[in-house]
């Protein structure tokens, strides 16, 4: 897969994501599936999705012990997903675990990456409530290479620190990046954040935008100005 935008379909239920998907006429966006629209409809939204012939990133942010990942990962592998994910934290031992139960007995699997530090987390909150007092893109860099000793196929991180995880694990580790916003757009509770032309720039291998697109009077036209500034 190359870089590609991925849309992140927070909606509470079915109803509003497939409204949101019909208005993509002839299209077939990346889509985001995550813990919102995973809890309300469970895995047949994710069927039924891939169905209409979108690839999914199945964003559920596993982390428990290496066990309880490994057979929850192995579930997930059944549905046909093209990226999954969970958290680095949860150390080095739960990722191999977890990409043993990602991959099915003919040694096929969805990508597998982990999670950094989440974009709405700073230097601050890093410190304040997780007591982790190393700079946070030193952080970030610790986890990326740990992810990647542990075999995964990429990281979840800031668009910000894309650059420097491709230098520390090299350009094939793939960057999945959030907390992208247009230049005349609304930040949020995101706090490290980047434009879409820039995330080309500083070479994020995908990016995940939601309410940007979600949120817009034109979500198509929102949709499609995110793929000429990071795609075209």
């Amino acid at each position: 897969m190359g870089k590609d935008v991925i849309i992140a379909c927070d909606f509470a239920s079915a109803e509003a994501t497939f409204a949101f998907l019909d208005k993509f006429s002839g299209k077939k966006p990346f889509v985001k599936i995550g813990m919102e629209l995973y809890y309300a409809e469970g895995p047949q939204i994710v069927r039924e999705i891939k169905k209409r012939g979108h690839k999914i990133f199945l964003d559920l942010k596993l982390h428990d012990i290496p066990n309880t990942v490994k057979k929850a990962m192995a579930v997930l592998s059944r549905l046909d997903v093209d990226i999954c994910n969970l958290h680095a934290a949860g150390t080095t031992a739960m990722m191999q675990a977890a990409l043993e139960g990602l991959t099915r007995e003919d040694g096929s699997r969805p990508l597998l990456i982990a999670v950094t530090q989440l974009t709405s987390t700073d230097q601050q909150a890093m410190e304040k409530d997780l007591l982790i007092h190393e700079p946070i893109d030193r952080v970030v860099m610790h986890y990326a290479k740990t992810a990647a000793e542990a075999g995964l196929d990429g990281v979840v991180c800031s668009p910000l620190e894309a650059q420097k995880v491709h230098e520390t694990c090299g350009k094939n580790f793939l960057t999945v990046t959030p907390g992208i916003r247009f230049a005349d757009g609304d930040k949020g509770d995101q706090k490290r954040v980047m434009t879409p032309a820039d995330a080309k720039a500083i070479g994020s291998d995908y990016i995940v935008v939601g309410r940007p697109i979600t949120a817009a009077a034109d979500p198509v036209a929102a949709y499609e100005r995110c793929v000429r500034e990071f795609v075209d």
